[in-house]
């Protein structure tokens, strides 16, 4: 039934100018308006996210997209220049350093760090180790 389907995902805000300002000209996104009054997500040339306006959005209490980084301290840091304030947390094994980063405590798992979007939606960089330069 879906063999020849490409799925996508998508996700509300309650702002569609201001999401288009966040995810192009803070997170560098590349967008495009879509005729159905909706932005496009350009991951790649392949992935696309569609971003809806909803009037009683409620922020998603997960992550909703994750954005794989070279190295995460850098990512961070030009982020943070660009006024991106990162989630802390404390609960279990999730634990934040001052810059918001968490590190796997079992030494599983990416470096990660959460932020919100404009309507409150949670994203994360995550540093991916096979991508890593050095």
């Amino acid at each position: 039934m879906f063999h020849h389907a490409k799925p996508f995902s998508g996700f509300s805000v309650n702002n569609l100018d201001q999401a288009k300002r966040f995810y192009h000209d803070t997170l560098g996104v590349e967008i495009d308006d879509t005729p159905m009054g909706m932005l496009q997500l350009k991951i790649d040339e392949d992935t696309n996210v569609f971003v809806y306006e909803k009037r009683d959005h409620a922020p998603a209490t997960f992550t909703i997209l994750n954005f794989p980084v070279d190295d995460i301290e850098q990512a961070v840091a030009e982020l943070t220049d660009k006024g991106v304030r990162f989630e802390s947390y404390n609960e279990g094994d999730i634990t934040t350093n001052e810059k918001g980063i968490a590190r796997p405590a079992s030494g599983r798992g990416p470096k990660i760090a959460w932020f919100k979007d404009p309507a409150g939606n949670i994203l994360s960089i995550l540093e991916d180790p096979t991508r890593r330069a050095d």
